[in-house]
């Protein structure tokens, strides 16, 4: 029995150790790559790059002979238009169905559902981009009489089927989590089935599920390869959702493997990756705002 008690206060100090490496770990996985993508674009950023003709330019002509111009402004619009078209469809699909499997559905059916969600989280980005351009494509073309089919609205869908899995599934987690005694107490004073996730799980899970939505857009902000294939990769501020559009991540995806090492090119490629970043941190930080202004009220 002692020796148990000394081994438990032995081990203990260990395992807290092996913890805390952990949490620290992930900071300094997440700045380690930070430096290393802001090392391969910091000499081009800092002598040659006019920032704002950077930000405000739609001109992208990286490969130019005479006059390379470097505007990042359609593409970030593509990667803008395409992302939000996809959360407007994902979020509200995706919660719905997490208030269903969580609330309405039976066992069986819920167990159903939750193999069927996993299976489509599972689906490789590339076959998400074989059935955007072998599937939507002609599809779109016959149905909205497009020029082409690869343009934003066939990103949007493709990028929302791959999202909704991920919103799905921490909606349902967040949903699952509110206490019982919030529904008892609910079916107490008589409310109804809607009522109990309009006036008491939604709000109690709020958190959870503007998480959910978060984890969604990061997936259609960092997706790469679907959209590459999905959206026709022109560079263009589009007009309408039959517009091709060229998104962040497709440029470097597209461009980084044919591109000399440490030129000026190369570099701006980095550079559209630490935008990439600066994006993903005021998404999270604007969130985690809106998270605390909640919990205050």
């Amino acid at each position: 029995m002692i020796n148990k008690r000394r081994l438990g206060t032995l081990t203990e100090p260990i395992i807290e150790g092996l913890i805390r490496i952990c949490g620290i770990s992930a900071i300094l996985f997440v700045l380690g790559i930070f430096f290393f993508v802001f090392r391969e674009g910091a000499g081009f950023l800092i002598n040659k790059l006019n920032l704002q003709e950077f930000l405000t330019s739609v001109e992208w002509y990286p490969d130019s002979p005479s006059n390379k111009r470097y505007g990042v402004l359609a593409l970030i619009a593509g990667t803008a238009s395409v992302t939000v078209l996809a959360m407007a469809i994902a979020v509200p699909f995706g919660l719905g169905a997490a208030i269903f499997i969580s609330e309405f559905c039976s066992q069986r059916l819920k167990e159903t559902f939750k193999i069927v969600i996993e299976l489509l989280a599972a689906i490789p980005s590339v076959v998400w981009g074989f059935i955007g351009l072998t599937v939507m494509n002609p599809l779109i073309i016959e149905l909205f009489d497009a020029p082409i089919g690869l343009n934003v609205l066939n990103g949007g869908i493709i990028l929302a089927l791959m999202s909704v899995p991920i919103i799905v599934s921490i909606g349902e987690d967040s949903l699952k989590a509110v206490p019982d005694s919030y529904r008892e107490a609910a079916l107490a004073l008589g409310a109804t089935r809607w009522q109990i996730v309009y006036r008491v799980l939604l709000p109690a899970a709020k958190n959870g599920l503007l998480a959910a939505a978060l984890l969604g857009i990061g997936r259609g902000v960092g997706e790469t390869i679907a959209v590459l294939m999905a959206t026709g990769h022109a560079v263009q501020i589009p007009h309408s959702l039959l517009d091709p559009v060229r998104t962040l991540t497709a440029t470097i995806a597209a461009e980084l493997g044919e591109t000399p090492v440490r030129s000026d090119h190369y570099q701006v490629l980095f550079i559209i990756g630490i935008l990439l970043f600066t994006i993903t941190f005021v998404v999270n930080l604007t969130a985690d705002l809106i998270v605390k202004g909640i919990r205050k009220k």
